[in-house]
């Protein structure tokens, strides 16, 4: 029996394969667009996963103000922050935060599915999210990419 063909194989930086791929929020519902989206960054669609490894793809989502919430969502759902000031406490609605840059809703949404250290803060620069059609990576070639074929 040949041991070496059972060593488990643990992507690095130089063996890793990344590329561009482009994703329409077009009548996406939020959650399950960032939690898609959160797949694509980290790579978990890929065999060759590492979960200590930046391994996923670059994303670009396009069309982040075509993006659906159910039910009272607009209304219902807060996004607090905090000023470091006693009494500092500050919350919008999805309404108000859609209003100002719908491409922050998006953002937040996926960047709270990603790990809270300093991989997913280096995960998250990979992310691009675009009001409209027009980006400013044309020349990556990026690849359109069906959310509903992932799971």
């Amino acid at each position: 029996m040949n041991t070496l063909s059972y060593k488990t194989i643990s992507a690095n930086k130089s063996t890793r394969e990344k590329t561009w791929v482009l994703v329409d929020a077009d009548g996406q519902t939020l959650g399950r667009l960032a939690s898609r989206v959160a797949i694509l960054l980290r790579g978990k669609h890929k065999p060759s996963f590492t979960p200590h490894v930046d391994c996923g793809d670059n994303v670009i989502v396009i069309n982040a103000e075509k993006i659906k919430l159910s039910g009272n969502k607009w209304d219902d759902k807060t996004y607090i922050r905090y000023t470091g000031y006693p009494g500092g406490q500050r919350s919008l609605t999805a309404t108000e935060l859609f209003a100002k840059d719908p491409a922050r809703l998006v953002e937040k949404s996926i960047k709270g599915m990603l790990p809270k250290n300093k991989l997913g803060a280096s995960l998250f620069r990979n992310l691009s999210v675009v009001v409209g059609t027009s980006h400013a990576h044309e020349a990556q070639q990026p690849k359109t990419i069906n959310l509903n074929a992932i799971n």
